[in-house]
């Protein structure tokens, strides 16, 4: 896999010491105008070849394969769908689109064109997150699943004053639900599936939801999702069943320790991975894009599709609209 980063934000930069450590070739990086002394330092201090300030010039001269697009979230359908026109393979930060059915057209579009595309959500493929699926079967039969990532955003004093940072303002599909819930429903997703149903309630200022509570139907139990931007608390994931508990003590991004109680008193854990959180999935990506993996990619997209579609339904009911939805 040759990389071509796209973005010199938050995610870029603490994405690009990873991508060295784990050793993926970067092969270009790409900014914007206004951006530009930042690609010339951050090539400088990468050794990256290529820096580039126009999206459409870093897909034709670039000369990677993939692009890792890591970019606000209202930007991410739209160069995604470039991407993959210009026959580039696509990470794409999480969320992967502000709704469904452009979720559902990117997909489509990756089959059709035999490239790969992934959400580079941390949660899915870290060693600690695999751990949870192999406790599950001993807590038996679940009755209830809880995932809280709630902290204080350091741009809501700002957000209050009467601006409008990114990460909360509707118009760039911003928000708890699209920012950190997105994290809490991957990791129930990923473990129970596609829920029945899907509700949420949301504290929403200037449009947008500053924190919310999404709740989950899965029949015979029920799941609760808490985000919040607004207000901080002790961030965790319990997942409770009738012969006893799972608990992780870290938000879902993070998959931190593993602990499995049973009711007979019994009790292990695991803490498998020591490192940065986005190193096992970068090194995912890059063993996919090796070997042309289409089922691995498929079967990350369609758990994709399913987050896109419940973050949208949630949206719909606290009234939160985008401007993409109107297309």
């Amino acid at each position: 896999m040759k990389l071509g980063v796209v973005g010199t934000g938050m995610i870029a930069k603490e994405a690009l010491p990873v991508l060295r450590k784990v050793g993926v070739d970067i092969g270009a990086l790409c900014g914007t105008p206004r951006s530009a002394e930042t690609v010339r330092t951050l090539c400088a201090e990468y050794a990256i070849p290529k820096g580039f300030c126009d999206f459409a010039e870093f897909l034709s001269e670039s000369g990677v394969d993939t692009a890792y697009l890591a970019v606000p979230n209202s930007a991410h359908y739209s160069m995604a769908k470039q991407a993959l026109q210009a026959g580039k393979h696509v990470i794409l930060e999480k969320p992967m689109t502000d709704n469904v059915r452009q979720a559902s057209e990117l997909a489509e579009l990756s089959r059709e064109s035999g490239l790969l595309l992934f959400e580079a959500v941390t949660t899915r493929l870290h060693p600690n997150y695999q751990a949870v699926r192999e406790f599950l079967p001993e807590i038996g039969a679940v009755k209830l699943a809880q995932c809280n990532f709630s902290q204080y955003s350091s741009r809501y004093d700002a957000f209050r004053r009467g601006e409008t940072p990114v990460s909360f303002d509707p118009a760039k599909s911003g928000g708890a639900l699209m920012d950190l819930n997105v994290y809490n429903l991957h990791y129930l997703v990923g473990l129970f599936g596609k829920p029945g149903a899907v509700r949420y309630l949301a504290n929403v200022e200037r449009g947008v939801d500053t924190s919310g509570v999404a709740t989950l139907d899965y029949g015979a139990f029920k799941a609760v999702s808490v985000a919040a931007k607004d207000s901080a608390s002790p961030c965790r994931c319990v997942i409770q069943g009738d012969k006893g508990y799972i608990l992780q003590e870290s938000p879902a991004n993070m998959c931190g320790k593993v602990v499995l109680r049973l009711n007979n008193g019994a009790e292990k854990s695991r803490d498998a991975f020591g490192g940065h959180r986005m190193e096992p999935e970068f090194e995912a990506f890059a063993r996919a894009v090796d070997g042309n993996d289409r089922a691995f990619c498929d079967s990350l997209l369609e758990q994709s599709v399913i987050v896109a579609g419940l973050l949208t339904e949630a949206r719909k009911q606290a009234g939160i609209r985008f401007p993409s939805d109107e297309a």
